[in-house]
């Protein structure tokens, strides 16, 4: 019990993210067979949807647009700031700051990550890794959704006896770019949403909001 708890965060959002993706196939297999049998098209069966472009592209296209949205606010944040917001650090604390704020080499507390308390590449490799995984998430996400989107793409083609498209014709069509910058705009409106919000809101007992009486212009306090 003890363990649940401690991971109840991660336990919640994956039960979530599991839920969300179930319900996503059950809705997305039926509006794909309503469209086949429109067409006088064979079914398609849960195992052949799940392993399907049409499938894939949707997850993908939406996974990317989330890592882009976390890897931008976390490399950003470490210069911009944004006065009374807690999603923003102290107005003076912009940029990489000093490695006894940062708690590494000597200053390192104990119990800290071994690559911190060293010197060289690996305290620089470590001291970046959450941004790196977060790119090469998105890049890796990203990359899904073309060739499962061009895949998709092409089947439509087929489908209405036009020409498919190649690689670099695909990467210029306006389906992929549609897909792309559809979630890329609903992922910078969250953002700046929450950082504005926050400013001037509240949500008594969570990290991401300033305790329910601090004054709006307080920055990079949280909760």
């Amino acid at each position: 019990m003890r363990w649940l708890r401690e991971q109840g965060l991660t336990l919640a959002f994956t039960v979530l993210l599991l839920g969300a993706l179930a319900g996503q196939a059950v809705s997305g297999l039926a509006q794909v067979n309503e469209q086949a049998a429109d067409a006088g098209l064979a079914m398609m069966s849960m195992a052949q949807y799940l392993t399907s472009s049409s499938f894939a592209v949707d997850v993908a296209e939406n996974w990317q647009s989330e890592y882009l949205q976390f890897l931008l606010y976390i490399v950003l944040t470490v210069w911009l700031l944004q006065r009374g917001s807690p999603e923003s650090k102290p107005l003076d604390s912009a940029g990489r700051e000093s490695d006894e704020k940062q708690k590494v080499g000597q200053y390192a507390a104990p119990g800290a990550a071994a690559w911190a308390k060293v010197g060289g590449w690996r305290r620089s490799v470590y001291s970046h890794s959450l941004g790196v995984v977060m790119g090469v998430a998105f890049l890796g996400s990203w990359s899904a959704q073309f060739v499962a989107g061009r895949s998709a793409y092409n089947s439509e083609q087929i489908q209405d006896l036009q020409a498919p498209a190649g690689w670099l014709e695909y990467a210029k069509a306006p389906d992929f770019w549609n897909r792309t910058l559809q979630n890329w705009q609903s992922e910078f409106l969250a953002v700046a949403s929450m950082v504005v919000f926050s400013i001037y809101l509240r949500e008594r007992g969570s990290p991401e909001s300033k305790p329910v009486g601090e004054p709006h212009g307080s920055t990079g306090i949280e909760g």
